[in-house]
């Protein structure tokens, strides 16, 4: 193989394969360097895939894509110890799609892979990226663990959270505990059928859960469920920090989850088929590091692009690299590949919902995590508390009730807590209607500057 080319994308993920697809399909050299035996091997989400953003990249993907069940309902339990609260919105298909489909990454990766190669992109496996190579200042090329040498005019960064090319580059350093989670995740088998009786699912729809206390009550993390065609997947992610802090075992978590009278009718006589677990970059905002330089640019994962309100990463990466492969095909016409023009990338994502999205939750994770035991743990219990309260007939005056209920609150908190956990509730709501509106004006003015 001749091993100089137009660009080199390293890690074959939701941003390799998309910005590999785009850059081939507009005639370009691409080779895209994976790690794995396959695209897909080494990732793990919990997952869906969203449409809207999805077909921009993957037109009709739907079709030909190994989707599995098509979400009508997104649920979100609050659990005590022993009960729990569950608010469900359905929403139907209105069209010949839905709105997010669940997949397994080790399928979706593939098939992603697969339309990569059909554009033309070489796929180079099994082998390892361990050097930047670079003239000067200039991103030229890469080195793999072999020894071998790759030269392009264009570097893209899509190693994962853990980049050792970003880190080499200087544009990151070393994640922090409190800014990423271990999410661990186990595949349930389940007949059709069963899953569809259990979950009120016809016609291969289906549905998500995000999960709020029970075993995590107090601390930064939340639980998942999602529906496949013949499997359940679920999961835990919590911050490292409070993994570490508390000495919690993530695998004991997710068992106590399974355990609950909640979610344990949902996955009773499964068998286990797949255990993996992987780190999640949650920091947010402020830990998005440098994007570009001369000569590279860094997506996904390895740019720290999750919107953790949402559970947002596969189509942040995927447009991510979209972007990338925009800002590279531009860059090779022009035959610049400097700094000043590959910023036209970070450009891109300004004018996206990627950043725009992560811009308005800046604040909500280190709320959160500064105040667990209140958001994550007290109140959700209280709710449950209040809906075992309002839920029982027991010949007991329900003034006398809701009495009992308001007493024993103060009692926990006094009421200058309570104002303090309020206060604090509304200012990061209101930061978070601030920060969207003017995300908003920003879009109108920053489309108007650079719109092509």
């Amino acid at each position: 193989m001749n091993n100089s080319t137009d660009i080199i994308i390293v890690g074959a993920g939701p941003s390799g394969t998309a910005a590999a697809m785009i850059s081939a399909q507009a005639g370009k050299r691409v080779v895209l360097i994976e790690r794995g035996d396959f695209s897909g091997c080494k990732n793990m989400f919990g997952g869906a895939i969203y449409t809207a953003p999805t077909k921009e990249i993957y037109p009709e993907f739907w079709k030909t894509a190994p989707v599995e069940r098509g979400i009508i309902r997104h649920s979100y339990a609050l659990l005590g110890e022993h009960d729990g609260t569950t608010i469900s919105y359905d929403k139907q298909s209105s069209g010949e799609s839905y709105e997010a489909y669940s997949v397994t990454r080790a399928k979706w990766d593939r098939w992603c892979a697969q339309k990569a190669e059909e554009a033309g992109a070489v796929l180079v496996k099994e082998t390892l990226v361990k050097e930047i190579l670079k003239d000067g200042n200039r991103v030229i090329g890469v080195k793999t663990d072999t020894g071998e040498e790759f030269l392009s005019k264009i570097v893209i960064i899509a190693d994962g959270v853990n980049s050792i090319l970003a880190k080499q580059l200087g544009f990151r350093k070393d994640i922090k505990p409190e800014n990423v989670a271990l999410s661990i995740k186990e595949v349930l088998s389940l007949p059709e059928n069963v899953i569809e009786e259990r979950f009120n699912l016809s016609n291969k729809t289906g549905c998500t859960y995000t999960i709020i206390g029970g075993p995590m009550t107090g601390i930064t993390g939340m639980g998942f469920l999602y529906t496949g065609t013949n499997t359940v997947s679920i999961g835990v992610g919590v911050s490292l920090d409070d993994l570490q802090k508390n000495f919690l075992k993530p695998y004991d978590l997710l068992n106590e989850l399974k355990k609950h009278p909640i979610l344990s009718p949902l996955i009773k006589d499964s068998t286990l088929k797949e255990y993996s677990a992987h780190l999640i970059p949650e920091g947010g905002f402020k830990t998005i590091p440098k994007l570009y330089g001369h000569g590279v640019m860094i997506t996904g994962d390895a740019a720290m692009l999750v919107n953790n309100v949402h559970w947002e990463g596969t189509n942040l990466a995927m447009f991510s690299g979209k972007y990338a492969a925009e800002t590279a095909i531009e860059a090779l016409e022009k035959n610049d590949f400097s700094e000043n023009t590959l910023a036209l990338y970070e450009k891109k994502l300004k004018n996206s919902f990627i950043l725009k999205d992560m811009k308005t939750y800046e604040d909500v994770v280190p709320t959160i995590e500064k105040n667990a035991g209140a958001f994550l743990g007290y109140y959700p219990q209280k709710v449950n508390e209040f809906m075992d309260m309002f839920t029982t007939v027991d010949g007991v005056a329900k003034k006398a009730k809701y009495t009992d209920f308001i007493s024993s609150v103060f009692k926990e908190k006094p009421l200058p807590s309570l104002i303090k956990d309020g206060i604090k509730g509304i200012k990061l709501a209101a930061a978070v209607v601030v920060k969207s509106a003017k995300n908003n004006q920003y879009q109108k003015i920053s489309t108007k500057n650079y719109q092509r």
